[in-house]
């Protein structure tokens, strides 16, 4: 075991019977180790700027009781060490094992559904608007300009606002960020790990930022959709998800953004914000878009 593992596994009880050699996972902003039947997660540098770690352990037990989730083993949020049961004969999904893997946008509709219908309570909010104007007000204290054009967009942002604000839905318990990697598959259940940004939300905000994630096309939004509603959604409902597709490229451009400030070293967050900010550019000029936004306002 390297030296820095053993002496954070040494602080953990769960983890004190463990003397093999760790694994390590991935992950864009925190370190994840696998430990023989653990997984440990060691929180990125600078994470404590956005992440609530006590919100983010009490989610993760709610979703485990809803049986989306591993079982939380040890969680401190003062660290933001995380230990969780491993869970076997999975595969970490990616937007190619998405399009390959038959069935599998099906497969994380339903634990979606699961989820959403479980009647757990999450502490937090995902408050998508209000996220926009907490990730601004930290990059104003850092050394990043916003793109070119983002005030153009913030106005484009409060249009669909303005549409959801006219049929408000229930909030439930919603992973708020699903990336492909936060997928375990085996084939005939999928499991979802990381709950960070968890938090009460519109349920089709989970639909729509899967499908930007792991790069969806119509058939696939298709079998995500109805998978999810058992038949066809209603114009509205289908018409959310686009919406949300849209503004999670809108949100997570500023994520990138911050990552890039901070000089996260996982990836190019430049160019990651960047790729976002055009996807959303494109999407709200999509000559789809208003009619999208008209079904929504008519609820439905």
């Amino acid at each position: 075991m390297t030296d820095d593992i053993a002496a954070i596994a040494a602080t953990i009880p769960v983890l004190h019977g463990f003397h093999g050699t760790p694994r390590r996972l991935g992950g864009l902003t925190n370190r994840v180790w696998h430990l023989g039947d653990h997984i440990l997660r060691i929180p990125g540098e600078g994470t404590a700027e956005y992440i609530d770690r006590g919100n983010e352990a009490a989610a993760a037990r709610a979703a485990a009781a809803a049986g989306v989730a591993p079982e939380v083993l040890h969680a401190d949020p003062d660290t933001g060490l995380m230990v969780t049961r491993f869970i076997p004969d999975t595969v970490t999904m990616t937007p190619d094992l998405f399009r390959t893997r038959p069935g599998s946008p099906a497969r994380a509709a339903h634990a979606f559904r699961r989820l959403h219908d479980s009647g757990q309570t999450f502490p937090a909010r995902f408050d998508l608007f209000q996220m926009i104007d907490d990730y601004r007000a930290l990059l104003a204290t850092k050394s990043t300009a916003l793109p070119e054009g983002y005030m153009e967009a913030l106005q484009d942002a409060q249009t669909v606002r303005s549409a959801l604000d006219a049929h408000p839905r229930p909030l439930v318990p919603c992973h708020c960020d699903p990336l492909c990697e936060n997928f375990l598959d085996t084939g005939t259940r999928m499991w979802i790990v990381d709950w960070e940004y968890s938090g009460m939300n519109d349920p089709m905000w989970d639909l729509g930022d899967l499908s930007v994630e792991a790069g969806f096309d119509v058939a696939q939004d298709r079998e995500l959709l109805e998978a999810y509603f058992e038949g066809e959604p209603t114009a509205a409902d289908h018409a959310r998800m686009v919406a949300y597709k849209a503004m999670c490229d809108l949100l997570w451009t500023l994520w990138g953004l911050i990552q890039h400030a901070n000089g996260n070293p996982a990836d190019d967050f430049l160019a990651y914000a960047t790729t976002r900010f055009t996807r959303f550019r494109r999407l709200m000029q999509d000559p789809s878009m208003s009619a999208h936004l008209a079904a929504i306002r008519a609820g439905g």
